[in-house]
């Protein structure tokens, strides 16, 4: 059976290795509340999730999914061995021992990946390399199936990194409550290794309906999210399709920006209108 080599260090493998399918398993062990083996609760509560945290996840359709996902998004010890470790704490060698080859085919897989593209490309004279051969791309999200249909998803959300912790409320209040909506976030959907530009320009034009832009002053110092916001913008001149939502949710030192004064802003600064915040900006991005 193909499987990773035993000297391989699992601790260094990121979680983002583990596939559609491995992480579905895991779902189908964990998901079901037992009253005698550990379940997803006692799983999140060992990654270092709060009793809140925890409790939010209950409202979720594949609460093993979502903990998986915020796990590996907000922490840097998230990786396949820490993972192991943990479900071997608590108790569930079954989930270990039953899944550990399809884990171990998805690590080799993934440091493949990563071995072809640290390679240098081969040139080959009848081929032009500007010209791009492969019309759609596939297996640049986690959940992408390679041999069928790309992800899709209700939204980009572009943001800096010094406003991730709001991204992560967002996802808990877009995502894990009765709106359902799928939120494209770059940190947890997007796979390692591929040019940044060409899967960015992939994912806001072909595989999201809208994009939320998350306003603050770091968010203009941020070239990446300056290119994502011009992008979307050049796709709805004018913006006809209400294609850019863009966010406030915290006090602003800087101007607002100019390109998108033009929009309608969801501003979650006000105390007034908070309660119908979250309310307007999933009706927003549920238009079809």
């Amino acid at each position: 059976m193909a499987g990773c080599s035993s000297d391989v260090d699992l601790w260094t493998v990121p979680l983002v290795a583990l596939n559609v399918t491995v992480r579905r398993k895991l779902g189908l062990y964990l998901n079901p509340k037992n009253t005698v083996a550990a379940d997803w609760m006692t799983v999140a509560e060992e990654m270092g999730f709060t009793y809140l945290e925890i409790k939010n996840y209950e409202a979720s359709k594949n609460p093993t999914k979502t903990v998986l996902e915020d796990w590996q998004a907000r922490s840097k010890d998230a990786s396949v061995g820490k993972l192991l470790s943990i479900l071997t704490e608590v108790e569930r060698k079954d989930v270990v021992e039953d899944l550990r080859p399809q884990i171990d085919e998805d690590v080799r897989k993934y440091l493949e990946s990563l071995q072809r593209k640290s390679e240098p490309p081969l040139q080959v004279a009848e081929v032009d390399s500007c010209v791009p051969r492969t019309p759609e791309r596939f297996g640049i999200t986690v959940e992408d199936d390679p041999d069928g249909s790309p992800e899709m998803f209700d939204a980009f959300i572009c943001y800096c990194q010094d406003d991730f912790h709001f991204v992560c409320e967002m996802i808990r209040e877009l995502e894990q409550t009765d709106h359902k909506l799928k939120l494209c976030v770059f940190d947890r959907d997007v796979l390692p290794g591929s040019c940044v530009w060409t899967i960015t320009s992939e994912l806001i034009e072909k595989r999201c309906k809208r994009m939320v832009v998350v306003i603050s002053d770091e968010y203009l110092e941020s070239d990446a999210c300056d290119f994502q916001t011009k992008f979307a913008l050049s796709l709805c001149p004018g913006a006809r399709n209400k294609r850019l939502i863009p966010v406030i949710y915290k006090t602003m030192k800087k101007p607002f920006p100019t390109i998108l004064r033009f929009l309608t802003v969801c501003d979650y600064t006000k105390p007034c209108t908070q309660a119908w915040f979250w309310i307007r900006l999933a009706k927003a991005l549920s238009l079809p």
